[in-house]
């Protein structure tokens, strides 16, 4: 019987240096909990079935984690991403294997909403054109009435995707007074109805918004969800965000549809290929502001994503079940309800 519940954070947590990579993360909990024992794992591009041999938890930041990542021995209990996004670990195998997948929804719900208000402000207030035209002197900034921003009263805000983010991000849009429209085939229309979100149709959307975001995540059924019959019934004044993922659009189409001026702007925080090599022709776009899937990055966002998956290992720690489990049906399992029970007896 081993005496230690031992909780792995895959290598990228650390720098070559042997310093934290991200030190508004704070495992000290961890380390301070008793019967607990916190390592890292060698840095690579993918887990290995032999690292998490003796490990019952592990905290994943950017390596895929896939069937050929877990051990036969049984031991690992969860796999914790350090993040919302799942599209790097094989769910599926989880649950075949009976492992949990935990996302840290509590951590990112705020800072990604906030980036995307970022955007809307900073495209609709024209912010790259004028900071440009006020670095260029006496001519630029007498251009600047050629650059008038976009109120936001009475606009429509519509996003594709009304859960944790999409919610957050109309609950704090709320004082700009526009108006508030959604696709969601998944939506709680009660949900929908306190926000003072009207849910529509997926063209419906794209026709009426004058501001799109996606806020869904990235599956078989939304990926290039967003493509260029969609786009194009999006009004040539309109801008269109996207904070989620980039495979949800089909990038080719967004970038002919800017270079054409047939949408009036974009503020992308992801993309297609991460990261963006360095011909994309969407690099050249002026009329996009681009951020290196970083937006949100914020040491409130990291401490507390940090502190989710921290609060993970511990309840599992005691025999409880973690929140923000994607595939809870593992939680029923037999297999994962006899950890629960032994970890309970051990170090409850």
């Amino acid at each position: 019987m081993q005496n230690k519940f031992r909780v792995a954070l895959s290598g990228d947590f650390k720098k070559a240096d042997g310093s934290p990579t991200f030190p508004d993360f704070d495992v000290t909990p961890l380390q301070k909990a008793p019967h607990v024992e916190v390592v890292y794992l060698e840095p690579g591009p993918a887990i290995r079935a032999e690292q998490v041999a003796d490990i019952d938890v592990l905290i994943l930041l950017t390596p895929k984690f896939d069937a050929s990542s877990i051990h036969p021995n049984g031991r690992l209990a969860a796999v914790a991403r350090f993040g919302v996004g799942y599209d790097s670990v094989d769910v599926p195998a989880c649950t075949a294997a009976n492992i949990p997948l935990v996302i840290t929804p509590d951590g990112v719900r705020r800072p990604v909403a906030v980036s995307i208000l970022t955007f809307i402000l900073a495209l609709t207030g024209k912010m790259i054109v004028k900071d440009r035209i006020t670095r260029e002197g006496p001519d630029g900034f007498n251009s600047r009435g050629q650059h008038m921003g976009v109120g936001l009263i009475g606009k429509t805000l519509g996003s594709l995707g009304i859960g944790n983010i999409g919610a957050e991000m109309f609950r704090i849009c709320k004082p700009l007074e526009m108006n508030y429209i959604a696709h969601d085939p998944y939506a709680d229309p009660k949900v929908a109805q306190d926000l003072g979100v009207e849910l529509v149709g997926l063209e419906d959307l794209f026709l009426r918004a004058d501001i799109l975001t996606v806020n869904c995540p990235l599956t078989v059924s939304t990926r290039h969800i967003v493509n260029a019959e969609r786009l194009a019934l999006m009004k040539p004044t309109s801008y269109f965000i996207n904070t989620a993922r980039g495979p949800i659009v089909d990038q080719k189409a967004l970038t002919k549809h800017l270079q054409e001026g047939r949408i009036a702007g974009a503020g992308l925080d992801v993309f297609e290929v991460e990261p963006v090599p360095t011909d994309d022709p969407i690099l050249k776009l002026t009329n996009a502001i681009l951020a290196p899937h970083a937006l949100c990055w914020t040491d409130q966002c990291f401490a507390g994503n940090g502190a989710a998956d921290v609060r993970a290992a511990l309840d599992i720690l005691k025999g409880l079940e973690p929140r923000g489990v994607v595939n809870r049906s593992v939680l029923e399992s037999a297999v994962f309800k006899s950890k629960l029970a032994d970890y309970a007896e051990r170090f409850g």
